[in-house]
């Protein structure tokens, strides 16, 4: 396990380079390698630690560099994956949710569901919009609307507009700011600075639980 979470931090830390590796080695097959990535980390349960913001940032500025990908090809790709992630989760959650969620799991633990759970309660459907920004709660949040009963014409309303202002968002923001010389040749400060400011989220909330129980 310590072996693979090494792996993966080494594998972000230069995503870059070997996000441009993929490409330049599979061209046209790394638009199904990207969704693959997407749907997995949207759509499985066990997968919460892809690197899903920080993906669609690099995968914007390698694919300007580079010019290999359509962006505007790449974009509606990636959101069908997600979308298609997200659909998965919340039918697994629906109909084997409250089965399989009797106990932790190596992979998975019962307190990832409850936090999820705490930004159902806190800002209701919009979860699933919010969650897009949040890494393992985007894993989760749909999981939990379907364990929770959320009508399924309420979860993908919420699931697209996510999904598009997740996509787009990050897809963009990568191809256009990527290409900036102080963001290029700091690409590994850039894409943990990303990922920052995506738990930053669960930070604040983790603070202000711990110093709500002291009072």
């Amino acid at each position: 396990m310590l072996d693979l979470l090494t792996q993966l931090l080494e594998f972000i830390r230069h995503l870059d380079v070997h996000l441009e590796n993929i490409m330049r080695e599979y061209q046209l097959a790394t638009y199904l390698i990207l969704a693959l990535i997407i749907f997995c980390e949207t759509g499985l349960v066990v997968t919460p630690f892809l690197p899903g913001d920080s993906l669609l940032f690099a995968a914007g500025a390698i694919t300007a560099k580079t010019g290999i990908l359509n962006i505007w090809l790449l974009i509606p790709l990636l959101f069908f994956a997600a979308i298609l992630g997200d659909n998965t989760n919340y039918f697994f959650g629906r109909f084997l949710g409250k089965k399989v969620f009797t106990r932790d799991y190596w992979f998975l633990k019962r307190s990832y569901i409850d936090k999820t759970q705490e930004f159902y309660e806190k800002y209701g459907g919009r979860t699933l919009v919010i969650a897009r920004f949040v890494p393992i709660v985007r894993t989760f949040a749909p999981f939990v609307a379907g364990v929770g009963d959320m009508t399924y014409r309420r979860f993908i309303g919420y699931c697209v507009a996510g999904g598009v202002a997740w996509v787009t968002g990050l897809s963009l923001a990568g191809y256009f700011f990527g290409k900036i010389p102080i963001v290029k040749n700091n690409f590994e400060i850039v894409v943990f600075g990303i990922i920052g400011v995506s738990v930053l989220p669960i930070l604040v909330e983790f603070v202000r639980v711990k110093f709500s129980k002291k009072q």
